[in-house]
């Protein structure tokens, strides 16, 4: 019998556990992980691809909270200088 159940791996976990984390935490987790490969290689399968996964999520709640503090600005009207009505 086949079950249709979601498998869960290693790395699946981590990125749902990362996704929740704010900057400091997540800095930390992908600093340790990174430490980890760097030390033993290949201790932790598919580290690499997880320590991707985890610096794209750094680098988006890096861009999240500069989004939030800036104010949206206006884009200037840029004026023709020899548009019909100037000729």
């Amino acid at each position: 019998m086949v079950s249709n159940a979601p498998r869960w791996t290693l790395r699946d976990l981590i990125m749902s556990y990362a996704s929740r984390l704010r900057f400091p935490r997540l800095f930390a987790l992908t600093a340790v992980l990174f430490l980890l490969d760097l030390i033993v290689p290949d201790i932790i399968p598919f580290a690499d691809e997880i320590l991707l996964g985890l610096i794209t999520l750094l680098f988006g709640s890096l861009r999240k909270r500069r989004g939030q503090e800036a104010e949206p600005q206006e884009v200037p009207k840029r004026r023709l200088l020899n548009g019909p009505e100037g000729s």
